[in-house]
């Protein structure tokens, strides 16, 4: 059966998004792991992948055009499959920010498109129900996210929500982020419980008028019979809805680490220079509104906060008593999960190779020792190994590329990813344009980013787009180890630590600090003499770092 691509949620601000490029055209063959688009948000460039196998049938905005949040923007399917019943109504799904609801034509865009198995009469009854209701599906929120995990609702089946009002937070493969709705009206479904896991898509609430048909609406998402609606004025409980959960007490804005504040909150504490945990929160659950940043005066951080960080503690692992055996199973995380997959895919389709090199890093201990005492941040030897790479990145642009099938790809800017080891995993923030940056500039975005990844605060333009990446365990006394590339570059430096080592030179021994690097290359488009020049340059730059001023 054909599937629908649509607009996807890829920032928690973005409302539309424009089609900056098509990699694929209609009648092209299209795998699950295909970039199909590239989309251009309120805070940058990201790729649509369509999870779906078979034929790109449909593509609904042109180059350059915008289309808002869940419009249909491509239709895959088998050759020859008839899609138009999918496209009845063409309008996006997403309600305007005021909450009035639009002409019939519009809203009916925002219905599921009903299976061929549905009757007419099934289908006519959602799109009814959809003229008083919009559907929440499970967004894209990060470039390699399958599916979400619920961490919590912020609503429950019921309660009324505004259009900026957060239903949701979701943990993805790379952080936890807000789900909001962009629409008004009540809570009427909710489809995927805390602690569960939806897919990229999938319907995870409803939101719309008291007495909304919503059983017709998820019947046409499955292709099934659709129930008759309930009466006017009462509201009959979704199959698969979570129970209302009592009314209780408010509770502290901060939980479990995460501050639960409005965007609109966060952004205008921000302005302010106020710290947002420390502001009491007055919404459902202790969550913080923009009247409570308003009214907010500075002073002792409230008692509730203050002891959250011991409460989040985990506790350590308990060993049974000698001579038994015993285990502790534990829950996979969504991070942990994109690692697996995206790394095994990595190691077994790129053939990877390995070239090492020393470097002497006397001259460049020297150096940060003085660049230190000037600069307004604190540089670290990984920033200098980052601007470094970028540089030697522009002298030998095929190891700034990336593997495309068809095509290799030379990406003529330069973003380095550096590898930042949290709790659930790794994960990846993004120095942007590196190599036009200053050592100070790299430090001060690293920290910054490091400081966000640490804390699961990171957006997706953070994360995203890297050309290269650079793996650095030297802090951790490793002497030396190879990285596993991380898609879609072709390329990552495994960083060792810096060691004190006697040398042999011109029949005198004497000691340097030596740190040990180590190039992870797709062969697919990085040979091993690119390889070897690359890694002769980055090492010039080290060992001489004033040639990184000029």
């Amino acid at each position: 059966m054909a599937e629908v691509i649509r607009m996807p949620l890829l920032s928690d601000t973005m409302t539309e998004g424009v089609i900056a490029e098509w990699h694929k055209k209609v009648g092209d063959t299209v795998k699950s792991d295909d970039v199909i688009a590239e989309v251009e948000t309120d805070k940058a460039t990201m790729e649509v992948i369509g999870y779906v196998d078979g034929t790109l049938l449909y593509v609904g905005v042109e180059k350059g055009k915008a289309a808002k949040v869940n419009e249909i923007i491509a239709i895959v399917g088998k050759p020859g499959e008839d899609y138009k019943p999918l496209l009845e109504g063409g309008a996006p799904a997403a309600a305007p920010a005021n909450g009035k609801a639009e002409s019939a034509p519009a809203q009916q865009a925002s219905a599921p498109a009903a299976a061929p198995a549905a009757s007419n009469g099934d289908a006519a009854a959602a799109q009814e129900a959809l003229k008083n209701a919009t559907v929440i599906r499970m967004p894209l929120l990060s470039d390699t996210m399958t599916e979400g995990k619920i961490v919590a609702w912020n609503k429950k089946v019921g309660d009324t929500v505004k259009s900026d009002d957060v239903l949701a937070e979701v943990e993805t493969d790379k952080a936890t982020m807000e789900v909001i709705g962009y629409a008004d009206g009540e809570l009427l479904y909710v489809g995927v419980k805390e602690g569960n896991a939806a897919k990229v898509n999938d319907i995870i609430a409803i939101v719309g008028k008291k007495g909304t048909n919503v059983d017709a609406i998820l019947a046409a998402e499955k292709g099934g019979p659709a129930p008759a609606a309930a009466p006017a004025g009462e509201s009959k409980p979704a199959a698969n809805a979570a129970p209302a959960a009592p009314v209780a007490e408010a509770t502290p804005a901060v939980n479990g680490g995460r501050v639960k504040a409005s965007p609109l909150a966060k952004k205008l504490a921000e302005e302010k220079g106020i710290d947002i945990s420390q502001v009491p929160g007055s919404g459902d659950g202790g969550r913080i509104v923009k009247k409570d940043v308003d009214s907010f005066v500075p002073g002792a951080k409230p008692a509730a906060a203050a002891t959250a960080p011991a409460a989040a503690k985990a506790a350590a692992p308990a060993f049974v008593a000698a001579g038994q055996e015993g285990y502790t199973d534990i829950e996979v995380s969504q991070m942990r999960k994109a690692i697996a997959r995206r790394l095994s895919e990595s190691k077994f389709t790129a053939p990877h190779f390995y070239l090492k090199i020393d470097v002497n890093m006397d001259k460049a201990m020297e150096s940060r020792k003085t660049i230190n005492e000037i600069s307004p941040v604190k540089v670290s030897f990984n920033d200098m190994v980052i601007k470094a790479a970028a540089l030697a990145l522009r002298q030998h642009p095929f190891v700034n590329s990336s593997w495309m099938g068809d095509v290799i790809r030379q990406n003529q800017h330069i973003h380095i990813g550096s590898a930042v080891a949290i709790d659930e995993g790794l994960i990846v923030p993004v120095i942007r344009f590196a190599d036009q940056k200053s050592l100070s500039q790299i430090a001060g975005e690293a920290k910054e980013l490091y400081d966000k990844a640490k804390n699961k605060k990171l957006q997706p333009q953070e994360f995203s787009g890297s050309t290269f990446s650079i793996s650095n365990l030297g802090m951790l006394g490793i002497d030396e180890f190879t990285a596993i590339i991380n898609p879609p570059n072709s390329a990552i430096l495994a960083v060792g630590n810096i060691k004190e080592t006697v040398v042999s030179d011109k029949g005198q021994f004497k000691v340097e600090n030596i740190m040990k690097l180590t190039l992870s290359c797709d062969h697919r488009v990085v040979d091993g003499a690119v390889g070897a020049r690359f890694l002769a340059t980055l090492k010039g730059f080290l060992e001489n770092p004033v040639t990184m001023l000029v």
